[in-house]
């Protein structure tokens, strides 16, 4: 079936099937989007169409990027892992072992691997908060330093939707000197020569594309409340969230990007001749994860 959609960039043959979806949705439902593929270390989609802006003003360019919200935490867990395969940190440690004043109010038992796989029991702020205070970073890991967890730790599994980039953050800022941004761009995104920030610089404004708020919302969505703070879409157009350190969601990339680091991980930690881990901690880790039944606890 033939589509109107303005389809960019290169795809293999074999995967024409990713060039007609792409096309579909834009026909359809979407704007503007990109999509890319790694097999090993070939880039073999890397499309890109439609338009950056509501409007349809702007095209959609190579180089365009967007905030992925979630998909920032991969990219903020990974810091985590390299830091582990270099020995700097220990996933089985408890988190008060690198940030001390965290162990209050019964979280000596925290384990930075609880905060890995969200079952930390701080999956939200206890204390009503404005959506502003995200971009205060030392207010928000106090007030998460202070707080006594919701369930056991290790025990309940409850998404830390925004939590988790602050814990994770801190405990990178606490033993490497740099915030998570920083640690980041010096040592995954820099190396591996991925279009990858977390939060997005002044000089990068004009290449994002904004976020365009669903008209409506899923009725399990609004039965579940607010957020605390609230995290309206439309956020992530401001300049305070784009310069803001909120390592749980302002990540901007584009599909190119984030395969690119990605592919890192399922290729065995290399990605060309860059290598962020081990082949030995790689090899550890797919044991573990085969052999042991909390790994399903944690990890899933």
């Amino acid at each position: 079936m033939w589509c109107m959609a303005d389809i960019h960039g290169s795809c293999g043959g074999r995967f024409e099937a990713v060039r007609y979806a792409l096309a579909k949705s834009l026909d359809t439902v979407d704007v503007g989007a990109s999509a890319a593929v790694y097999v090993g270390d070939e880039l073999v989609v890397d499309l890109w169409g439609g338009y950056a802006d509501a409007e349809r003003t702007r095209p959609w360019e190579r180089d365009t990027i967007t905030c992925v919200w979630s998909t920032t935490k991969t990219m903020s867990a990974l810091c985590v892992l390299i830091l582990a395969d270099r020995g700097v940190l220990d996933l089985d440690a408890p988190v008060a072992a690198y940030w001390p004043e965290f162990g209050a109010a019964g979280k000596e038992t925290v384990l930075l691997r609880h905060v890995l796989g969200h079952t930390a029991g701080l999956p939200t702020w206890q204390q009503p908060l404005r959506t502003e205070q995200l971009y205060d970073w030392s207010t928000m890991t106090s007030l998460l330093a202070e707080q006594a967890p919701s369930s056991v730790p290790g025990e309940v599994g409850a998404y830390h939707a925004i939590t988790q980039g602050y814990l994770i953050g801190e405990v990178v800022r606490r033993v490497t000197g740099r915030s998570l941004p920083t640690f980041f761009a010096d040592d995954v995104a820099g190396p591996l020569g991925a279009d990858f920030h977390l939060g997005v610089s002044p000089e990068d404004d004009h290449r994002v594309a904004p976020i365009i708020p669903a008209l409506s919302r899923a009725p399990e969505l609004l039965s579940r409340g607010e957020a605390n703070p609230p995290v309206p879409a439309d956020v992530a157009n401001t300049a305070a969230w784009r310069r803001a350190n909120i390592p749980s969601a302002n990540g901007f990339g584009n599909a190119r990007s984030v395969a690119r680091v990605q592919s890192m991980l399922a290729c065995g930690g290399e990605a060309g001749v860059v290598r962020l881990l081990s082949c030995r901690r790689q090899a550890a880790n797919a044991c573990w994860r085969s052999s042991s039944p909390a790994w399903t606890k944690y990890w899933a």
